[in-house]
Formats: structure tokens, sequence, C-alpha cells
């Protein structure tokens, strides 16, 4: 320890231990101590050794149900340090101990070396970790908690198979399978593993981490559900909320239609964020004291650290009304996440009939404004007629957040106009549909301009 570097993760190491506390997965602190030349951390001894050496020991493989109660510790420590704000950053079986020699012992996390704490909606930059467990974020120098999700997503596909996902014999060749290759589900055993486990893995090993699942909905999935295993709140609830109440009336629209068209699977877990809060035992509902006292009722130092219970700021207009589980159920769908389910045909299908009535595959202003609840002249130009392909991601009515109306109008009107006419192929609107997506996820302005040149083009359909 001789550099300024090094002395400063030692500290923020201990500091993030003293702060975080009161998990039975987690490593007990007892205290730090330092000499001229060493610092010395007194914490829980654990005599069962590296989750690592009991892979190695059953043949580099679990069982299913054995992998559950492994995988189960493991995101239920993980959910609990993300809604304190920590991220661990070098999650892997080295760092989990057993606290005893006992077959059936309970598991330790360690190791917060290269932990650190993080706000809600701060990204880190630093490219950290193990090499086979790091998520493609990281490599990109922009990630925040969903990046331990992709590690867990790693040791689980270990544990289930026996081998890494993402191989090579250099370092740089690790890092450029985690970025371009996809995990093996072909090879023997997978063909004998049960669908529900593969499909856990893929959730967390997407490389698109807007569609990975958090600790608290991994623990909901029906590959580990269990009522011996309680959901524990999640921050993203808080995230999702607060983005909901900024957003427009169509948002908010689309939304609710993806809602109502979820499966039982996927209301599980809203339901069990919405019991954590707590809501009104006299009509049902949360404001933001609920949101308050659920922070708080699992607060830590470290929460304080990473200045979690500042978005409860965002949270101010539950100050003056009140939220029911159906809008509740709306604001907490990430469509990124639904759009990686295997369901996601179906559910985007069934979203499209809560706005299309007439039967006619084709969604008219009035359809949009009376589930809408607006008055027709109030929707905006691109609202006129959109058919199921614009739709086949239902929050496409977002398209209203575009920069200004006027592009909207010269943009979007034409290939409306189509459409109400049939006069778009299908290749055409898949291609709208397109344009549509990356105008969603951030690039608004390039992708309307892309719309409104693609206009002039004619498609047609292989």
């Amino acid at each position: 320890m001789t550099t300024a570097i090094s002395i400063e993760d030692v500290r923020r190491e201990v500091k993030i231990l003293k702060a975080l506390s009161g998990h039975s997965n987690l490593v007990k602190f007892y205290d730090a101590c330092e000499d001229a030349l060493n610092v010395y951390i007194i914490m829980e001894l654990c005599e069962g050794g590296e989750l690592l050496d009991r892979i190695l020991s059953r043949g580099g493989r679990y069982t299913e149900d054995d992998a559950k109660v492994i995988i189960k510790q493991i995101l239920s420590v993980v959910a609990f340090c993300h809604l304190q704000g920590v991220v661990h950053r070098d999650l892997k079986p080295e760092n989990f101990l057993f606290s005893t020699r006992d077959e059936h012992s309970p598991m330790k996390l360690i190791d917060f070396g290269l932990s650190d704490f993080i706000r809600p909606d701060e990204r880190l930059n630093d490219i950290v970790g193990s090499a086979y467990y790091v998520a493609p974020e990281v490599l990109h120098r922009s990630y925040s908690t969903e990046a331990d999700m992709w590690s867990v997503g790693v040791i689980t596909y270990i544990l289930l198979c026996g081998s890494r996902p993402f191989w090579a014999r250099t370092e740089s060749g690790i890092f450029r399978s985690v970025l371009r290759a996809d995990p093996n589900f072909d090879d023997s055993p997978w063909a004998s593993i049960s669908p529900e486990a593969k499909d856990f893995v893929k959730r967390l090993l997407n490389k698109d981490y807007r569609k990975r699942m958090t600790a608290a909905q991994a623990l909901s999935h029906p590959w580990l559900r269990d009522e011996c295993c309680p959901v524990p709140l999640d921050i993203l609830v808080f995230k999702l909320v607060k983005a909901h109440l900024r957003s427009t009336p169509f948002k908010r629209a689309a939304l609710k239609a993806l809602s109502r068209a979820i499966t039982e699977d996927e209301l599980i877990y809203a339901r069990a964020q919405y019991n954590l809060l707590q809501p009104s035992s006299q009509d049902g509902r949360i404001c933001i004291e609920n949101f308050r006292m659920a922070l708080l009722q699992n607060s830590t130092d470290a929460m304080k650290e990473s200045r979690t219970l500042d978005i409860l700021s965002a949270l101010e207009p539950l100050a003056y009304r009140r939220m029911d589980f159906e809008e509740f159920r709306a604001a907490t769908i990430s469509p990124y996440q639904l759009e990686a389910s295997s369901m996601w045909d179906e559910i985007a299908s069934t979203a499209f009939e809560c706005f299309e009535q007439e039967g006619n595959r084709v969604i008219t202003i009035e359809e949009l404004a009376q589930f809408a609840h607006h008055a027709p002249f109030n929707l905006p130009p691109q609202c006129l007629c959109l058919s199921r392909c614009l739709l086949s991601c239902c929050s496409l009515l977002l398209l209203r957040e575009a920069e200004t109306e006027a592009e909207v109008q010269g943009a979007a009107a034409p290939e409306c106009a189509a459409v109400g006419k049939g006069q778009i192929s299908e290749g055409r609107k898949h291609r709208v549909a397109s344009l549509v997506k990356h105008a969603l996820d951030g690039a608004r302005k390039d992708a309307l301009k892309q719309l409104k040149r693609g206009c002039s083009t004619p498609i047609t359909s292989g």
C-alpha cells in the first residue's frame, strides 16, 4: 500500500464495511486499525472456504435445486447492497465464503475493495472487476448496479453447467468475448436444465443493461419463486415512479395498456413491492410518506453516504395526491425488461387491443383520445392513425416527447397518413417502427430526421 490511490481504496472499503450492516449474508465488520505500514481490518471468521472450492468439490457444477439455494443467498445480499446505494463491482465465487464447513452453512459476501457508493441516477466510468465476470457496460465506461447483476448471471451459468459463458486465453480476448459473443445454451448439460433456469440466466446475461433483472426481480422469477424467500424493497421502483410522475399523458397511457397486458408472473413482483410500501388500510393507496418510511425502515449509514434518500424529492407530487395499485403497476413497468421477456409479443399485442376498439387493426385518433382521457383535438398530429406494427412497442405514443411539435408534424404525419390509407407496406412499417424505437432510446432528433427522409423512399416488403 504505497500509493495515494491504494490508501484511498482501503479507506473506502473500511467506510463501506462500517456503513453496511444488518444482513445475514454480509460478512460482519468489527473494527479497523493501522500502524505505520499496514491497515488491519477485523472481520467475522468464515471457516467454510470459498464458493469456488465447493463448486470444484462437486465436480464443477451444482444441481438446479442446490444452485437455487446459493443464488437466493447471493441475490438477497446484492439486493440489500443496491438498496443502500453500494455497488460491489467484483462479484465472483471467490468472494463468497461459507461460515462453517457444514454442507448447509450460510454464505457471506466479502471483499469490498473495489466497491463504491452510488447515487440512484449515477453512472460510474472506471473499469474494475475480474475479467470473466465484468459486464459489457463496464468496458464501455458507463454503468451502475446492473453490472453486479451481470456477474450474478455469470455465477449462475457456472453453477448450472460447470463452465464459463465467456472465455479466451488472454484478458483482452475475454473482453472481446463479453462484448460480442453470446452464451452457449445448446451443449450439454443445458438440454437437461429446466426452461425456467435458462430464462433466468438469459435475463441476467442480457448485454443491454436496461433489460436485465434487478436482484429483487430475480428473486421473484419463476425459477426462484418461494414463499420462504421474501422479495426485498427495490430501488428500481423509486426510479420508475419518479419517471412516471414526470412523463406525458401519452406515455402513461401506453404504460397503462402494457400493465393490463402483463402476465400474473410479472404481477407478483409489483404486488410485493406495493405491499412493502404499506398502503393505507383505509383506501389501499400510497403517498410520498409510504415511500419515505419504506426507505427509512431499511436505512443504514450507507444509504446516507450514497444519498439514496435524495430520490424522495423527485416524488414530491405524491405529497398532494395518492396512488392506487393500478397506477403503481403501470408506473413500475419497464418496457425494456418486458421486451426481453419471452411473452413480449403476446403482451404487446394485448396492449394494442386496449387502444384499438374497432377491429380494423388501426388506432384512430378517437380511440387514442378515449383511452388517454383526452379530447381528440388535444392529441399531437402523429397520433392521427397508427398501425399495429407502429405500435409493436406500445410506448410508441412517446413520440409526443420529440423536441418540437413542428418536427413531429413534418416527420411523422406523412407516415401516419399513409398508414391510415393502407398505403404502407409491411417492410416499411417495420422500418418506421425501428426508427421510432430509436427515437425513444434517446436520439429523437436524429431518428425523426431519418423518418422524414424515409417518407419519400418507397420500401417494399420482402
